[in-house]
């Protein structure tokens, strides 16, 4: 008894006791990425799906004097959203040209509102909210210019002091509890994105807030995701918060993005032992740098998402 409560002692101590909870997640070597979205998920659903809008949120101008700034984000609610109940959160983040409206959920004809809307609605994914930020951390949040490029490196900044805080304060997400602790969430926490908004989820959400999420997506990542070994490297910097899954899909025809996507997501598991077949999958299949491939991952993602929901 005494070897335990020292084994305990030191586990608490230590946060192995974390790790060890974490890396009991769900074997997911056999689970299947589809090619192609069904059809009938792609269709407005004939019952009542979730609801979109856009909120205002405090923030500072990370890129420039970090002046107190209003940034903006729309926000996906599950169909039935109820403050009783509590939420994964996925973060989904927009490419270059956009703006937290570019994945298109205030359109009630948007083909990635509708997966998600019928695949919630015919219990093959538990409900989830979806909060699509503004990448841009900085008062010009709409100059889509390249000269403006410089303001989405720093959006790990506005991520961990701003948007997370104020959705877990706002919204029934499972941070909502821990409110203080940003990091006893992170299992319920995932990021994704595509372009722009997939290096992002490379750059920022795996090599910088490991600690604030433990699922990612990259779809069509942008040419400046870090390359592999840099992400391999990267992740030493978080021993105690393991990578529950990591997803990337890219099109073979993409010419922006293939050699960028690939050096960052396809070799990965040559450089670290963190990311196996078990937490870890590329996918490739014909298709440019367009909703075709992202709506996909988009797809793939969610399901990817349920599959781990504990």
């Amino acid at each position: 008894m005494k070897r335990w409560i020292s084994l305990l002692l030191v586990l608490l101590m230590t946060g192995g006791l974390v790790t060890a909870a974490a890396e009991e997640t769900k074997d997911m070597k056999n689970f299947v990425f589809e090619d192609e979205i069904p059809a009938e998920l792609t269709r407005a659903p004939k019952q009542k799906g979730g609801t979109v809008t856009k909120f205002g949120y405090p923030s500072k101008d990370y890129t420039n004097d970090q002046a107190e700034i209003t940034k903006y984000a729309a926000l996906y609610l599950p169909p039935d959203y109820s403050e009783d109940n509590r939420y994964d959160l996925l973060v989904l983040c927009h490419g270059i040209g956009g703006t937290e409206l570019e994945w298109g959920f205030m359109n009630a004809y948007s083909i990635g509102r509708n997966v998600l809307d019928n695949l919630i609605l015919k219990g093959i994914i538990p409900p989830m909210i979806v909060v699509m930020p503004n990448g841009r951390s900085t008062a010009k949040a709409y100059n889509t210019s390249y000269d403006n490029m410089g303001s989405f490196y720093v959006f790990g900044q506005e991520l961990r002091n701003d948007l997370l805080p104020y959705v877990d304060a706002h919204y029934a997400t499972y941070g909502h509890d821990t409110q203080d602790d940003l990091a006893a969430s992170r299992d319920h926490r995932a990021m994704a994105g595509l372009s722009m908004g997939g290096m992002q989820t490379i750059n920022i959400g795996l090599c910088e807030c490991l600690d604030l999420f433990s699922m990612f997506g990259a779809f069509s990542a942008a040419p400046t995701s870090n390359p592999a070994k840099d992400v391999a490297r990267k992740l030493e910097d978080f021993p105690d918060y393991p990578v529950r899954y990591f997803y990337s899909v890219c099109g073979t025809e993409d010419s922006l993005a293939y050699g960028a996507a690939s050096a960052a997501a396809k070799e990965l598991p040559k450089h670290t032992d963190r990311l196996t077949e078990e937490n870890w999958h590329w996918q490739e299949r014909s298709g440019g740098h367009d909703f075709a491939i992202w709506n996909l991952g988009l797809y793939n993602f969610a399901r990817v998402m349920g599959e781990l929901h504990e």
